[in-house]
Order: C-alpha cells, then sequence, then structure tokens
C-alpha cells in the first residue's frame, strides 16, 4: 500500500513526462506544417512566374519600331539555283587604243586609273610616217588648184576661139585626176584619224605640226592599262592604252552540263558579290552554246549597270537564278516574319490581346519567302516586318519577371 507521499510523486512525475511529450509533439508538428504552406506558395509563384506571352503595343508604337501587319496569303516558292561566277570586263564597252602611224612618243598626258572623256588627249607622238602622209595631201591640194586655174583660163581662151577645144578638154582632164589624187590623200589622212574639219585646217594653211600625231580616248571610261613611255619608238602594233567604260560590266556564271536545261535568256538573276555590297539584279543576257572541254562548264552571261563602280571586274560571286517554282503553297510569309523563340520556330500574330508568338511548321523556302504548313492560317493578321523588334520587347517582358522572383 501506498502512501500518500509516494503517490503524490508518481503523479509529479508523469506530468512532467507527458508534459515533455507534448512540448515534442507541438516542435515537431510546427516545423512540418511550414514546409506544406512553402510547397503550396512555390507552385502559385510558379504558376504567376511564367511571362505572359503578348506583346501590346499602340499604333503610334508600331510605326515607331517599323512594325507592320498583314494578312496571310498565298503564293509560290520560286527554286533558287546557285552558280559561282566572276565580274569581268564589258567586252562591248572595251577600247585598246593603238596608234595609227609609228613615231616617237613626245608627250604622255593620262596613267592608269585616270578618267577620261570622248576625245581627251592621251599621249602625241612625233611621226615620220605622218608628216610624209600630210605633205602628200598639201602637194594634191596645190595641184588640184592649179589644174582648176588652168582649166578656167583654157575655157576662156576657146571662148575666145582663142585655143583649140583639144587644149581645153586636155586641162579638164588634168583637172579630174587632180582632184582624184587630192581626195585619195585626203581619205589617207582619214584613216589616221584626222576629221575634215582638220584636214580644211591643214589645207587652209593653218599653223599646224606636220609630224604631230595626237592619241585621244574614243568614248569615256577608265584608263586599266598603258604600255609607253616617253621617248619610245611605238608601231602600229603597240596597244599603247586600254580603256573600259565601269559603268556597265559582265558576270559569267559557270553552269555544269546538267543545269544547262534550266537556264534561258531574260532570266532573272540575284547576283551577290559580298564584302558589303548590296545584291544586284539583273537578267541572263547569253548562255554559251560550248562547254569547256576541261571544266565541262558552260557560260552564262549576266549584263549589270555599275554607277558605283562597287563591282569590281576580278571579283568572285554567287549567282541566284530563279528556275520555277512548284505548286502553290496555302501560306507564303517573307523570310523577316519568323523568329526563333524559346526553341520554336514562330510568327506574332495579331490577337484580342495584343501580339502573340504563333509556333509553326515550315516547308519550302527561298531567299524571300517561306511556305507555313501549319500553325497561321490564310486570313490570318500577323507581324510582316519588324517581328525582331516584337521578340526583343516579349524577351525584355520575360527577363523582367525572371528577376521580380
Amino acid at each position: 500500500m501506498k502512501t500518500p507521499g509516494l503517490l503524490l510523486l508518481n503523479y509529479l512525475l508523469t506530468g512532467i513526462v507527458l508534459a515533455g511529450c507534448n512540448t515534442a509533439a507541438s516542435s515537431s508538428s510546427g516545423p512540418a506544417s511550414g514546409k506544406e504552406h512553402a510547397a503550396e506558395g512555390s507552385h502559385e509563384a510558379g504558376e504567376g512566374g511564367h511571362a505572359e506571352e503578348v506583346v501590346r503595343l499602340s499604333e503610334s508604337e508600331m510605326k515607331e519600331f517599323g512594325i507592320t501587319l498583314a494578312e496571310a496569303t498565298g503564293g509560290v516558292i520560286e527554286r533558287v539555283m546557285e552558280f559561282p561566277g566572276e565580274i569581268v570586263l564589258n567586252a562591248d564597252r572595251l577600247a585598246h587604243v593603238v596608234p595609227r602611224v609609228g613615231g616617237v612618243v613626245r608627250e604622255v598626258r593620262k596613267n592608269v586609273g585616270d578618267r577620261v572623256d570622248a576625245g581627251d588627249v592621251l599621249a602625241t607622238l612625233d611621226s615620220r610616217e605622218l608628216a610624209e602622209a600630210k605633205a602628200r595631201f598639201l602637194a594634191a591640194v596645190e595641184r588640184e588648184e592649179l589644174a582648176r586655174s588652168s582649166s578656167g583660163r583654157e575655157k576662156k581662151l576657146r571662148d575666145l576661139q582663142v585655143n583649140s577645144e583639144q587644149d581645153y578638154l586636155d586641162a579638164r582632164q588634168a583637172m579630174s585626176l587632180a582632184s582624184i589624187a587630192r581626195r585619195t590623200t585626203q581619205q589617207q589622212l582619214a584613216a589616221l584619224g584626222f576629221s575634215e574639219k582638220e584636214m580644211q585646217s591643214l589645207a587652209s594653211g593653218g599653223r599646224t605640226s606636220l609630224t604631230l600625231y595626237t592619241m585621244v580616248a574614243p568614248f569615256s571610261g577608265t584608263i586599266i592599262e598603258k604600255h609607253l613611255t616617253l621617248g619610245e619608238n611605238v608601231g602600229t602594233d603597240t596597244a599603247a592604252f586600254s580603256i573600259a567604260d565601269l559603268s556597265s560590266v559582265w558576270v559569267d556564271m559557270n553552269v555544269y552540263q546538267k543545269d544547262l536545261p534550266e537556264l534561258r535568256q531574260e532570266q532573272s538573276v540575284t547576283i551577290d558579290a559580298g564584302r558589303g555590297i548590296a545584291p544586284v539584279p539583273g537578267k541572263i543576257a547569253w548562255v554559251s552554246p560550248r562547254l569547256d572541254r576541261v571544266t565541262r562548264t558552260a557560260k552564262a552571261r549576266v549584263v549589270l549597270q555599275n554607277p558605283s563602280g562597287s563591282l569590281r571586274p576580278g571579283l568572285f560571286v554567287m549567282a541566284r537564278v530563279a528556275v520555277g517554282g512548284g505548286p502553290p503553297s496555302v501560306v507564303v510569309v517573307p523570310a523577316g516574319a519568323l523568329q526563333s523563340f524559346e526553341g520554336r520556330t514562330v510568327v506574332f500574330v495579331q490577337t484580342g490581346r495584343g501580339l502573340e508568338p504563333q509556333p509553326v511548321e515550315v516547308g519550302r523556302r527561298n531567299d524571300t519567302g517561306v511556305e507555313i504548313l501549319s500553325g497561321l492560317a490564310r486570313g490570318q493578321v500577323y507581324v510582316r516586318s519588324g517581328s525582331f523588334t516584337v521578340k526583343a520587347q516579349l524577351s525584355k517582358g520575360a527577363l523582367s519577371d525572371g528577376h521580380n522572383h
């Protein structure tokens, strides 16, 4: 039988143990409950943490950023073939200036790289051959004048019945022969490049050197070669200057035999010269009927205008030729309308909320257009130009939202 003192001690110990258990239980349950609450909060934050994939811009902002909208339409994706080529001189606008008489170089006025206009003096020669031709012409002119004077005198004497008719006819014949000789020497000077005006000046006794021969530019262009020096003795086989009109150049494309059936005259071509030069449109002017026996390629030629001179002969280029398209596509968009966003190819479409990225599946493409197989319907309004700006605005919004977390 327990005494009252022992019973009281037992009750006290039991209470202490129970109190400790309750405290431990409270300590254990408190942190567990907190963790559960924290997990729910992270999930909510995760749902709210994704940036809203929409860009809202006013009309004035779209205009400022160069963003334009268009309705999706169909079209044809033309097949484009690429051919290597080289820019070469336009042979129809190339001249090799050769002296028409031999002589010694007296003066050189132009050098390689100089721009010249038609008629500009390139160089002058002292020519014995020219002096002889001018002397023959002057002698023929003088004989013709004497023969004409004699014929006129004989006519007057015949009319006065002082001389016979035969004397008059002989004088007329002599005048005719003198005129033929004068015209012959005149044609010889014309063959040397002399104009009618220059020959009239020479015949009238104008002050001019008999030996001076002047080489002039046949048309406006650039001197690309010079092959004479001061004091050099040059002949009629010396290509003293080469002048090219670089405002027009050729592109010679190398086309393999298997690709020749795809090309024809007047076909549209885009020439890409690289090195910061904008692509230049043109048309095929000629396709060679012959193949090179070594390379087994044929030449196809494009004539390009080159007002700025940036298309330099010798540059290697890539020629892109549109050789026809396949069947019409339901939807075709410009290549610039497509963007890569979060690992997807998208176009930005207009919705009631703003501009939203719409994943699309693409098909055939060329330099300008892309076929859309799915994701964008005909008639749907999308961002035709300025899509990169829209993407940048969307990415900026997502980044800001990520920093808030």
